[in-house]
C-alpha cells in the first residue's frame, strides 16, 4: 500500500482504537512522517454481548446486524446507532484535520456503514468490504462527502 500513488498526498492519519487499526495507522503515519490520531467513534460495532464467535457464527450475526439495522441482534449495537456514531466521528476527524487528503484506518463494517451513508442507501451488507487480500479502501471528497469510489484493494 505504501507505494500507491495516492499515499504521498495524505496529510493526516486517523484510526479506530482497536489494535489492528492502530498498528496499520502507525505504519502509514510513520511512512508519511505524521502522527496517527485514534478516535473512539471509528470502532467496530459493539459486539461485547456475544464476545468472540467462531467464523460461521460471526458471519450469521453480521448478516443479521446488516439485515435488521434498527434492532439489536443478541445485544449487539444496532447498525443505525453504529452508523450515526461513525458518521459523527468522520465529521470530527475532518473538522480537526489540516487541509488535504486524510486516511482513516478502521474496519470493513465501519466502512460499509459509511459507504451506505455516502450513497444515501439503506444499511446493507452488500456494502461490506470484499473478502480477501490485505484490505480495501474507499474514497470520498471532504467537501460535499461525494463518493469518489467504492471498495478497491488497498494494494492496487
Amino acid at each position: 500500500m505504501l507505494s500507491q500513488t495516492w499515499v504521498p498526498g495524505i496529510v493526516h492519519v486517523a484510526s479506530s482504537m482497536e489494535r489492528k487499526a492502530v498498528d496499520g495507522a502507525t505504519i502509514l503515519a510513520a511512512h508519511l512522517n505524521v502522527t496517527a490520531v485514534p478516535h473512539s467513534g471509528l470502532g467496530e460495532n459493539d459486539r461485547s454481548s456475544t464476545g468472540y464467535l467462531p467464523k460461521p457464527d460471526f458471519e450469521a450475526m453480521a448478516d443479521a446486524f446488516f439485515a435488521h439495522p434498527e434492532e439489536s441482534v443478541r445485544g449487539w449495537e444496532r447498525a443505525v446507532d453504529a452508523q450515526a456514531r461513525v458518521v459523527a466521528a468522520m465529521r470530527d476527524v475532518l473538522r480537526a484535520a489540516p487541509s488535504g487528503d486524510i486516511a482513516v484506518v478502521s474496519h470493513g463494517g465501519v466502512g460499509a456503514l459509511l459507504l451506505c451513508h455516502l450513497r444515501s442507501s439503506p444499511i446493507s451488507r452488500d456494502a461490506d468490504q470484499p473478502s480477501g487480500s490485505g484490505g480495501h479502501v474507499l474514497a470520498f471528497s471532504r467537501s460535499g462527502w461525494n463518493l469518489r469510489h467504492g471498495w478497491r484493494p488497498i494494494d492496487g
